[in-house]
């Protein structure tokens, strides 16, 4: 399934990797933030989310690293890259 079809058609979660003030500068609408640095504390917190979780930042880097790292700990992520992309796909 793509990314594309991920997001228009489950119930996915879309989570923003970014800081908070990134965050708050910008993001998709209905998206939450949960700064990269924070995962690992939030792994019980993202198991409850709807799955699949959707993940963005800035341009991918920091999304990747939180998909490679929950994808580690079971759980049913994807690498959404640019929220602006994201945000592109939400909105079509």
């Amino acid at each position: 399934m793509t990314l594309e079809k991920i997001i228009k058609e489950t119930n996915c979660t879309i989570v923003d990797v970014r800081s908070h003030e990134e965050f708050m500068g910008g993001h998709v609408a209905n998206s939450i933030n949960i700064p990269l640095q924070t995962i690992p504390a939030r792994i019980e917190e993202l198991k409850g989310l709807n799955t699949p979780v959707v993940l963005c930042c800035a341009s991918g880097n920091r999304s990747g690293q939180a998909q490679y790292f929950l994808s580690q700990h079971g759980l049913d992520c994807h690498n959404g890259g640019s929220w602006l992309e994201v945000n592109y796909y939400q909105s079509k």
